[in-house]
């Protein structure tokens, strides 16, 4: 028998230890079967750990039912493989995930399901990455290879803010990563805190099930029809960035009126570039302005306290509410396992803003952290891809001598 490449690193190790001969793919969400799938068609093997125990835990767990897509499906899809075409021009929540499950089906993408990382970091004196992570059975492995690829994108964790009181309230308050529907609701007075499209959709879905909802909005905010993001791609191929902006702003003030009145105000900054600068994304909307305008939505300032029942708002108003929902958005967790790297900022985002900002040193690299949705990551896993191609291609092609010396090690063990 032959003792193959795989076969001598094994044995170099501990039975915890794992050598994964191509990249280390942490996040089985969108980013991570982006970058899967790309590498697949190239002949690259890798390895891919997920906390979860299935793919786009964040869509398959945490999303809403009514949640829909929101920007048209050609904007979403994923590398190498089309939405099918009766698909509507929105995909519903369901129907994305059965797109992502075909797609890593249709490409063998087959994660470690139950591996949540517990941290990683580039050993200088070996040259590789060192991946540690525990297993839902409690067991503890680390994974080593010469590459890694962080796939774990921008919404990994829930951010719940710290709000006077709110631990006083004694009614339900949750996180919108725990809203499914507002059948549950019906007949109460909910607060729900956030008005990006999250919380301008939980808010319409409240209404739809009878609750009576008041939608917190603190800071300026750009509402625009949903059919707005086709123009603004048409635009941005024949217009500069500024002009678009301006030019969305005064559609949105013709089909949509002064929000301002409604208690809405628009930022200063473009839609656009607002995107763009802070990934601050522009609310489309599905329905809630309409709600707005007739009073079954309640547009309030941002809340000061709570207290049991109810919630002081910042103008000094005091309502009465029977639950919480807190629509206040996710961020990234890479700074709680990434060690010894200054890649990414303390918010974990890399620090080098797009297009460029896919691959770091020493075999690091980022999918999924664009600011810009599913383009964003689609477009890094290409670039990822094709470069860990490159790259591992090289690492592991034979030279003379390499070829020389397997031949003597043939020999001996024959």
């Amino acid at each position: 028998m032959v003792l193959q490449h795989s076969d001598r690193m094994d044995s170099l190790f501990s039975p915890q230890t794992s050598w994964v001969s191509g990249p280390i793919i942490v996040g089985a969400g969108p980013s991570g079967l982006a970058v899967a799938a790309s590498l697949r068609e190239q002949g690259v093997p890798f390895t891919m750990l997920e906390r979860a125990d299935c793919i786009a835990s964040l869509w398959q767990k945490r999303t809403y039912d009514r949640l829909k897509l929101h920007l048209p499906k050609q904007f979403c899809e994923l590398p190498r493989m089309a939405f099918p075409a009766h698909y509507p021009e929105y995909p519903t929540r369901r129907q994305f995930i059965d797109y992502l499950e075909d797609y890593a089906a249709a490409f063998d993408i087959n994660p470690l399901f139950g591996h949540t990382v517990l941290s990683a970091r580039y050993d200088e004196t070996s040259g590789l990455w060192r991946v540690r992570a525990s297993s839902s059975a409690g067991a503890e492995m680390e994974y080593i290879g010469s590459w890694l690829v962080v796939a774990t994108g921008e919404n990994a964790e829930s951010v719940v803010p710290d709000i006077p009181g709110i631990d006083g309230f004694g009614g339900e308050v949750v996180h919108v990563a725990d809203y499914k529907s507002g059948e549950a609701y019906r007949g109460k007075r909910v607060l729900v805190v956030g008005c990006g499209n999250s919380g301008m959709e939980v808010s319409l879905d409240l209404c739809d099930h009878g609750a009576r909802p008041a939608m917190v909005v603190r800071d300026a905010v750009h509402v625009l029809g949903k059919s707005t993001f086709e123009l603004a791609v048409l635009l941005m191929a024949w217009l500069p960035l500024w002009l678009v902006d301006k030019i969305l702003v005064l559609l949105a003030w013709f089909v949509l009126g002064n929000l301002a009145k409604l208690g809405i105000r628009r930022p200063a900054t473009g839609p656009l570039e607002l995107k763009n600068t802070t990934g601050r994304t522009p609310v489309l909307d599905y329905g809630a302005l309409a709600r707005i305008r007739s009073g079954e939505i309640t547009v309030v300032p941002g809340v000061a306290r709570f207290g049991k029942g109810f919630a002081e708002l910042a103008d000094g108003r005091v309502i009465a509410l029977d639950a919480v929902v807190l629509a206040t958005g996710y961020r990234s967790n890479v700074p709680q396992w990434l060690q010894g790297n200054d890649f990414f900022n303390k918010e974990g985002y890399p620090k080098t803003a797009f297009p460029n900002g896919w691959k770091g040193e020493s075999g690091l690299y980022a999918v999924g952290f664009t600011r810009r949705g599913l383009s964003g990551a689609s477009a890094d896993a290409i670039r990822a891809a094709k470069d860990l191609a490159r790259v591992w291609k090289e690492a592991t092609k034979p030279t003379k001598k390499s070829t020389a010396c397997h031949r003597r090690c043939i020999s001996v063990i024959f």
